[in-house]
Parts: structure tokens; C-alpha cells; sequence
């Protein structure tokens, strides 16, 4: 009786942190395909509480053929941004920056640690992004560790829950150029969203 309570406990529990699958159409993500110019990088992003200084997130962006965002189990969503299961395509400078200004608030602040790295690594590592597939809500920092664990020059990365722990790892690597991002909007994310939002629109009207 005891072995069936605890079965039936352990499939309620992974049917709640199941992930919700996401699949953008083909046309919608090659036409939102963004390449930034400059040398492949590698941008770990950590958001720290403000008040505390605990990790809360973890995101990997990808600068290679084309940019990418891993956002495992991420809150990010913009309508003009195509998802597949947490990998959002077509992350222009103006997307970029409003992703670390989404992230940075008043109770929080985003770190965000660049790395160049040869354009076989970028590849990769938007490859290996690409088949992780949805991330369940906690698990953000479980995914970008394993992803980036695989790469060369990353196998250091140790597989962890906390945000501070990768920042710390990614810390250790030669050439890391790190950048601290601090807004003081409302905690409130979804002002901000509809705001960028209704902007990215008129300028579409602009056109």
C-alpha cells in the first residue's frame, strides 16, 4: 500500500513540473533569423536578488551562424519572438537589451558574462540547445549547466541548482568579459513587456 502511495505521489509530482512544449512554424523562425557581426561569444546570464544576493535564473545566449537565447523554463516571451521549447530566435541588439531590461528590476539585477569562442563551439552549442527540448519551471540552471558542460572549453561546469554556482564556474574561464545590468522598474514584468510590445508595433505601423 505504501509502494503505491509513493508511486502515485512521484507521477503527481513530475506531472506538475512537466514543461510546456513551444514550436514556432519554420517560416516564423527562418525569417526571424538574426546574425550579429563580430567574433562567435557565449553569454551567461545570472539574475541575483538584489536584497539577498541568491541566484534566480539562468540564461545562455548564443552568437554563432545565427544568435539565439536558451532560456530554460524563462518567463521571456514576446510576441515578435519565435520559440521553440525555450530557444527564442532572432535576438537583435534591440531584443537583447530588452531581455536583460525585462530580467533587471527593482528587487533584482542581471550579470552577464560574455566568452568568445570559435565558431564550432557556437554551433555546438546551438545545436545542443536546440534538441534539450522544454525545460520544466526550476530547472533553468539544471539545463544551461548541461548544455554547457558538453562543450569544449566548458567542461568544467559543474552540474547544479543554483544560478550563483555557474556564474562562479564561468567566472573561472580566461577572457570573460562581465557586465552588470540594474533597472529599477516596478517587479511587475508584464508593464514593461506590454510596453516594448506596443513600441515594437508602432514601429512596424512606422514602416
Amino acid at each position: 500500500m505504501k509502494r503505491l502511495a509513493l508511486i502515485i505521489l512521484l507521477s503527481l509530482t513530475l506531472a506538475g513540473c512537466a514543461a510546456q512544449e513551444v514550436w514556432a512554424p519554420d517560416e516564423a523562425v527562418r525569417d526571424a533569423a538574426y546574425t550579429h557581426p563580430g567574433p562567435p561569444t557565449i553569454t551567461v546570464y545570472t539574475v541575483v536578488n538584489n536584497g539577498s544576493g541568491a541566484g534566480a535564473h539562468s540564461g545562455v545566449l548564443i552568437s554563432g551562424s545565427q544568435r539565439v537565447l536558451f532560456d530554460p523554463a524563462g518567463s521571456f516571451s514576446v510576441n515578435v519572438v519565435p520559440e521553440r521549447n525555450d530557444v527564442h530566435y532572432g535576438m537583435t541588439e534591440q531584443i537583447r537589451e530588452f531581455y536583460e531590461l525585462f530580467h533587471a528590476r527593482e528587487s533584482f539585477h542581471v550579470i552577464a558574462q560574455e566568452i568568445e569562442v570559435s565558431a564550432e563551439v557556437a554551433e555546438l552549442a546551438i545545436a545542443r540547445a536546440e534538441a534539450y527540448g522544454a525545460v520544466p519551471k526550476g530547472f533553468c540552471t539544471i539545463a544551461a549547466t548541461e548544455v554547457l558542460r558538453t562543450l569544449p572549453g566548458f567542461e568544467h561546469v559543474r552540474r547544479k541548482w543554483g544560478p550563483n554556482s555557474l556564474m562562479e564556474d564561468i567566472a573561472k574561464m580566461d577572457g570573460v568579459v562581465t557586465r552588470r545590468i540594474y533597472e529599477y522598474d516596478d517587479d511587475d514584468k508584464s508593464i514593461v513587456l506590454a510596453e516594448f510590445q506596443a513600441a515594437m508595433a508602432r514601429s512596424e505601423l512606422a514602416e
